[in-house]
């Protein structure tokens, strides 16, 4: 490449390379051609190095890893080597619709601040159903920490950001990196320190212009991940977020890890972090107590029962929007758990 590129996309991957051969042709098909696309590959894997050899596009870089670090740690790594002004993150079992990246950059010109953090809405794709999430865009005024955690319902939330959909200012990335070790919450941990400061806007698209697969029989991290980690980050994170913020947090995300144990005590304990640092709201409560006292797997029934969810035909590529209000009726968005728990690399 003669020109220094327009944005960097930075992919995260280890040991799935039909799934990062699809995410990378995805953004080296993007209408915007002025791009390079950077895949670190997370430790020695000679399976997905021979696949990414086979794709001859000259925008594409790999770097690999020496030993294994975790999606944080290979994010941090593209970004330290990428050359554009923007970063756009990608996941490797995720993919973009062809115009994302020229509707973003047409936002961040459009940005009220030099330095504005860009999201959009997502095809949410599971076996069972598409959808589009997050079901509404931030109002104004709204703090950040309440739009992406404060439910309006039982089973779900309204707001949501995934790393697949943030394009930012690369400097930016490279002044806030992505938390080491950080097993959950890494786009929520990323997000609320980068807004923290007063140069930094959180711009949303309207329109969904990212696949987010959910394959329901591919290894994630479940919500048996360890609770106290979270918590612990949660306490570090205190002064990012609102009160109200904060109760939703330990009392439904945090909660949804614990609740495994069915241990009174951790029942007591969160219930207490809620109150003493927090300001629960009605939901808070009543999210609370459905959480620990209904099963998982009878949860996710009466969620799917009450939210009508039911298998759509698939979204087609050129879904988009009209006058900011995405023309599907689709399936609402899952629980907030749930959200909140992907890893960009999975084991």
């Amino acid at each position: 490449m003669d020109s220094l590129p327009e944005v960097s996309v930075v992919v995260p991957t280890r040991f799935r390379p039909e799934l990062v051969t699809r995410a990378v042709r995805s953004a080296l098909a993007q209408t915007v051609s002025a791009i390079e696309v950077i895949v670190v590959i997370d430790g020695p894997d000679e399976a997905t190095s021979s696949a990414l050899a086979l794709i001859t596009d000259a925008r594409l870089r790999i770097v690999v890893v020496p030993a294994p670090g975790g999606a944080p740690n290979a994010r941090n790594v593209g970004v330290g080597a990428a050359r554009a002004p923007w970063t756009a993150l990608l996941d490797d079992d995720d993919e973009w619709l062809p115009h994302k990246l020229a509707v973003q950059l047409d936002a961040a010109r459009g940005a009220k601040t030099a330095m504005p953090v860009v999201a959009s809405r997502l095809i949410n794709r599971t076996p069972r159903a598409d959808s589009v999430m997050p079901r509404r865009l931030p109002a104004p005024g709204e703090p950040v920490s309440e739009y992406l955690t404060v439910r309006r319902g039982l089973f779900y939330g309204d707001g949501f950001i995934q790393t697949s959909t943030i394009m930012a200012p690369t400097v930016l990335l490279r002044r806030e990196p992505f938390t080491v070790g950080l097993r959950r919450m890494q786009e929520l941990d990323w997000v609320l320190r980068a807004v923290h400061h007063e140069d930094i806007e959180l711009v949303f698209a309207a329109e969904p212009l990212v696949i987010f697969h959910q394959d329901e029989n591919r290894p994630r991290i479940t919500l048996n991940s360890p609770w106290e980690g979270q918590l612990e980050w949660l306490r570090r994170s205190r002064h990012l977020v609102t009160p109200r913020a904060y109760a939703t947090l330990v009392m439904s995300v945090i909660s949804s890890m614990a609740a495994p144990t069915r241990s009174a005590r951790v029942f007591g304990m969160l219930l207490r972090e809620a109150r003493r640092h927090g300001r629960p709201g009605a939901i808070d409560y009543l999210t609370f107590l459905q959480i620990w006292l209904i099963p998982p797997k009878l949860r996710a029934s009466l969620r799917d029962r009450v939210l009508g969810r039911r298998a759509v035909p698939a979204v087609p590529t050129e879904a988009a929007s009209v006058g900011g209000d995405v023309v599907l009726r689709l399936p609402a968005q899952a629980d907030r758990g749930e959200e909140l728990a992907r890893d960009g690399v999975r084991r």
